[in-house]
């Protein structure tokens, strides 16, 4: 463990792993049969051109760049972290880019960088349970961002009949060769400029779970739970 953590460090060998998970993810994509499914929002936003937040669980990460159009712009929020890098170097396989946010001191930072690339004109794609957890539990920066910057969120899920659940703190889905996927779109979000935020977090918190369980089902696989509310994962030594 402590050689990989040594060799994560250098960017070279996360070019080469960024390269292998970005390999894998296509590998997913040729050898199974996939569908997309659910409300056409997100359509209708690129055909007009206008920035939206794309929200989908931490846990559901691996096949989310195939969900994207092609040619429209799109920024990841990641972590500074080692693990966050990493996600960039696949990301950008993809013709996907990244923005560093750090979620510490209640995610401010984050927030100011969704704001600065939402009003840039590009779509910020966010997973409101990350980096840390509880799983599949919407913390309010999105809200809070979605609030400020006017621009609704619209979630997206993928679920596959073959797959592998990781014992990781989100339950990654893990897609495995051969299957039947689905990417599940739902209808966009938009959250006003006056209301209960709480009330709000809950509404997005909510459609994703429902998405999430909804996709699960039309795989045949039991759909997975959140996580119980306060069981943040413990971050690893520099996690931002």
């Amino acid at each position: 463990m402590r050689i990989f953590k040594t060799l994560a460090a250098q960017a070279w060998f996360r070019a080469i792993l960024g390269w292998l998970i970005a390999l894998y993810i296509r590998v997913i994509w040729w050898t199974g049969r996939w569908t997309v499914h659910g409300a056409s929002d997100h359509e209708a936003a690129w055909d007009a051109g206008r920035p939206f937040i794309l929200a989908f669980w931490h846990g559901r990460l691996l096949m989310i760049p195939l969900a994207w159009r092609k040619g429209m712009s799109i920024q990841m929020l990641i972590s500074a972290h080692r693990d966050g890098r990493l996600i960039a170097e696949a990301m950008r396989h993809f013709g996907i880019g990244t923005r560093a946010g750090s979620t510490k001191r209640g995610g401010a930072e984050a927030l100011r960088v969704m704001l600065r690339t939402l009003g840039e004109g590009n779509s910020i794609g966010f997973t409101p349970d990350g980096p840390r957890g509880p799983r599949m539990r919407a913390t309010p920066g999105i809200v809070a961002a979605a609030r400020l910057s006017g621009v609704p969120i619209i979630p997206v899920t993928y679920a596959v009949s073959r797959r592998r659940v990781l014992s990781s703190w989100d339950r990654f889905v893990l897609a495995l060769p051969f299957s039947r996927g689905v990417f599940l779109w739902g209808e966009a979000i938009h959250v006003p400029r006056t209301g209960d935020m709480e009330a709000h977090r809950l509404r997005v918190e909510e459609a994703m779970n429902t998405l999430a369980a909804t996709a699960d089902r039309l795989c045949g696989q039991e759909p997975l739970e959140p996580g119980p509310l306060g069981a943040v994962a413990r971050p690893r030594k520099g996690q931002p």
